[in-house]
């Protein structure tokens, strides 16, 4: 009996946790503006850490605003790969 309300804890606390993550799922599908995102925002983008993303920062700080979304390319360590993977979801509107 002891091992069955175990497994039922453990199933609902898996439950609670899939629940959770699914609202943040869901968040990584929205647009990001890198004219305006911060580093926590930047982050949500594919093959994009915080050193990237504060790089990204840096970059539009200096240069000013991207241009095109595609410009994200222009800041270093930011390449093609990192540009498809993500160009739905870059916006600098």
């Amino acid at each position: 009996m002891k091992k069955l309300n175990f497994i039922f804890t453990i199933g609902m606390i898996l439950m609670v946790v899939l629940a959770f993550s699914a609202t943040t799922w869901a968040d990584d599908a929205a647009k990001v503006n890198i004219n305006k995102a911060s580093v926590e925002e930047l982050v949500t983008l594919k093959r994009v850490g915080p050193k990237y993303a504060q790089k990204i920062v840096d970059y539009r700080t200096q240069n000013g605003a991207f241009k095109t979304a595609e410009d994200i390319t222009k800041v270093p360590g930011i390449g093609p790969k990192t540009w498809e993977a993500n160009k739905d979801r870059i916006t600098i509107k």
